[in-house]
């Protein structure tokens, strides 16, 4: 990935955040991290990683941020300088919860030891 989409993208995930804390009226959703966007190098796709802290509800609220993506869109355009807004696709990042699992596995074996 390019240093250009590098930065945008964290631009969008600072501002996606924005957004969702500000503007999106859903109560449901309740708290969520947005934690990466990785957009396509052609602008036409970005994929949104979120984190949450209730992970029953996961998909859920993907499914909830998966439709307000449009509305998000289009706050996302008002607010950056883009000539095209990349479709947004939000995920859930199992990367987080692959870390504490990889971390309670070190704390098993240093307990063994």
């Amino acid at each position: 990935m390019s240093i250009k989409l590098e930065r945008l993208g964290h631009v969008f995930t600072e501002e996606i955040s924005k957004i969702i804390k500000t503007e999106l009226r859903d109560e449901s959703i309740g708290f969520i991290s947005i934690t990466y966007t990785k957009i396509s190098s052609d602008l036409s796709y970005a994929k949104v990683y979120f984190t949450v802290l209730d992970l029953e509800r996961k998909d859920e609220i993907e499914n909830k941020l998966n439709n307000a993506s449009k509305f998000i869109r289009s706050n996302l355009f008002d607010r950056v300088e883009i000539r095209k807004m990349p479709e947004l696709t939000f995920v859930y990042d199992e990367s987080v919860e692959y870390g504490n699992k990889i971390e309670h596995i070190i704390d098993e074996i240093k307990k063994e030891d």
